[in-house]
């Protein structure tokens, strides 16, 4: 004879109950996950900014003038590691612009990507010459390239 319902104590119905409410509530669990998994993938890292996307940048735009990562010396421009939380025009044995020196400015993210849309614009005097950033997604990638360094180089 097969198992009939009727059979099962009150403990066991209980338990049954209880476990049929438990996996109630992990399907609704697993599929609020689900759900926050996918909003994650809907919206890429531009965000908060990608830093191989922002290594590209460096490696074609900013490489020309400037260095970073062990190793880096001052070139055309001024060597960028460390530079979240630097104050502007302080980079040992670089000969900065007056204008950048009396800038007053400490890099931060906001204080970078504002300069870096039109560095002439922002801080006129400046020697970088340069067009400028004009796409957040590129500012945003490039500062999160850029932050990631130490004052040594290191990530």
């Amino acid at each position: 004879m097969g198992w009939k319902r009727s059979k099962l104590t009150r403990a066991g119905e209980w338990r049954l109950e209880k476990g049929k409410e438990a996996m109630k509530q992990m399907r609704i669990v697993f599929a609020a996950a689900g759900v926050l998994a996918m909003a994650g993938l809907a919206h890429p890292a531009y965000a908060a900014g990608d830093a191989a996307a922002g290594e590209q940048i460096f490696e074609h735009t900013c490489h020309l003038c400037h260095q970073i990562g062990p190793g880096a010396k001052n070139f055309v421009g001024p060597e960028l590691n460390g530079l979240n939380g630097r104050k502007a025009g302080t980079a040992a044995g670089y000969d900065y612009s007056d204008a950048m020196k009396k800038s007053g400015i400490t890099w931060n993210e906001d204080t970078f990507k504002k300069y870096i849309t039109n560095p002439q614009a922002d801080i006129p005097g400046v020697k970088m010459i340069f067009a400028g950033l004009d796409k957040h997604s590129q500012r945003d990638n490039i500062w999160a390239y850029l932050s990631q360094f130490k004052a040594d180089g290191s990530k």
